[in-house]
């Protein structure tokens, strides 16, 4: 006969979910506290912003959002890290797919070295790879233009979707691409028509991962180019010698992060598949 378990005990686990959830809870709130505040001071007026006491009841106010959705510029700010940030996914996704495809695939010499090539080009800090980049970019004439802006990024993010893709693809069993080759398929057509369709889970969270850290990168746009300027780096141009128009940065801010969250929430479920894919065999 069993013996009931005593009173701590039985109590300790009836309260450990409602544990775990008030945990989560407070990781979500201290996550989305920034947004919360970045939308507020949006709301304020300069006065408030700047406020030593922080102000978390006040009138709130649409003269920020008025006053970015009337600047030209901002939408100039759009479209730049629009083309860029979706050229660089493409890139990124064309060049680094077929490259993890074969060195998941494929066993020659120097495989092993070649892989590890690709990743240690994320060990690098970024400023230390600026100056040379500034150099070539200077000599060659892709100074401020969106091709050297889209070359620059897709250096740095190809070795994430290299390595993500590479595991991807191994976690494919081969006895899809065998009986591909038993039908006559070629090496290509199996990589084309069998393993693409399967790895899209993969592939769109690489795409996503891609998006988002060309959207965000300010170094190297902020150096490389003058005229054309990204968001991060437009929204620099808030911050004046004498003062920061604290109310227009934040409008800004949240005016381009609503398509970041919608992409991210629309693609959402596919990035949490694709990131687990493989965890689970």
């Amino acid at each position: 006969m069993l013996r009931p378990l005593p009173m701590p005990l039985r109590l300790g686990r009836a309260l450990m979910p409602w544990l775990r959830r008030l945990i989560l809870w407070v990781f979500a709130l201290w996550c989305l506290f920034p947004i919360y505040w970045l939308v507020t001071m949006s709301l304020k007026r300069q006065v408030d912003a700047i406020s030593r006491k922080p102000a978390f009841i006040f009138e709130p106010i649409w003269d920020n959002y008025l006053a970015v959705l009337a600047n030209g510029e901002v939408w100039n700010y759009f479209q730049s890290s629009a083309i860029i940030a979706l050229c660089t996914t493409a890139l990124s996704l064309l060049l680094g797919t077929p490259t993890a495809y074969v060195l998941a695939r494929y066993r020659f010499m120097g495989n092993a070295d070649f892989g590890f090539w690709v990743l240690s080009t994320r060990m690098t800090p970024p400023v230390a790879m600026l100056i040379p980049f500034f150099v070539f970019y200077v000599t060659t004439g892709l100074f401020d233009t969106y091709i050297g802006l889209i070359l620059a990024h897709v250096a740095f993010v190809i070795s994430i979707a290299v390595w993500l893709m590479k595991g991807f693809f191994e976690d494919l069993p081969n006895e899809l691409e065998e009986a591909a080759f038993m039908d006559g398929a070629t090496r290509f057509q199996a990589f084309r028509q069998i393993c693409l369709p399967v790895a899209l889970p993969g592939i769109a969270a690489v795409a996503i991962l891609a998006f988002l850290f060309s959207w965000n990168e300010f170094l190297f746009s902020l150096v490389l180019a003058d005229r054309i300027q990204p968001v991060p780096v437009g929204l620099y141009n808030f911050v004046g010698y004498q003062q920061i128009r604290w109310g227009e940065l934040s409008a800004s801010a949240v005016v381009m992060l609503i398509p970041v969250l919608l992409f991210v929430f629309v693609f959402q479920r596919q990035l949490v598949r694709g990131l687990t894919l493989g965890a689970i065999k």
